[in-house]
């Protein structure tokens, strides 16, 4: 698909710039441009749902590692969670402490009251489950305490990881 939206750009270029310089090899400026033909134009753009974010509109799924990246705007979303999340370690609140949560097992911060669906998941915190966690917590781990709705847009999602995973190290 790549060499066919390349040819197509270089004959549109050619075309427009033939088109600009009076028609062509002739030189004549009064002369008309050279017809384009179909297979000239013919640009190829990428499908929507080519593209991760409009695969996840569409109901398709995503992978994490499919999505670039912002850590500074998954900051922006993550301003949602901080009323129930922190990252200092040993610091709970409504939610656990987020403190190097990116790699670390589900139910294992010490002194917060889990539920046991969450303290016998045997989730590791990985970017990719934090994704797919993140979309709908009450569905990823069922009787979950986490009250949370999730964050349905696919690319806030995974710069919300990115940010955890940036909080992480």
């Amino acid at each position: 698909m790549k060499r066919n939206f390349l040819m197509g750009a270089a004959a549109l270029a050619s075309l427009v710039t033939l088109s600009a310089c009076g028609g062509g090899a002739g030189g004549d400026a009064n002369a008309p441009a050279p017809a384009a033909t179909e297979e000239a134009m013919a640009v190829e753009t990428p499908a929507a749902a080519e593209t991760p974010a409009a695969a996840a509109a569409d109901g398709a799924k995503v992978e994490y590692a499919s999505f670039t990246t912002d850590a500074a705007a998954g900051e922006k979303v993550f301003a949602a969670c901080r009323t129930c999340h922190v990252f200092d370690e040993g610091v709970n609140r409504v939610g656990p402490s987020l403190h190097k949560i990116v790699g670390r097992k589900s139910g294992s911060v010490a002194g917060f009251s889990y539920s046991d669906a969450n303290k016998n998941s045997g989730i590791t915190w990985t970017p990719e489950v934090l994704f797919e966690y993140l979309e709908d917590p009450k569905a990823y781990v069922p009787g979950t305490k986490m009250a949370f709705p999730g964050v349905k847009d696919a690319q806030k999602r995974a710069n919300l990881v990115a940010y955890l995973e940036a909080q992480s190290k």
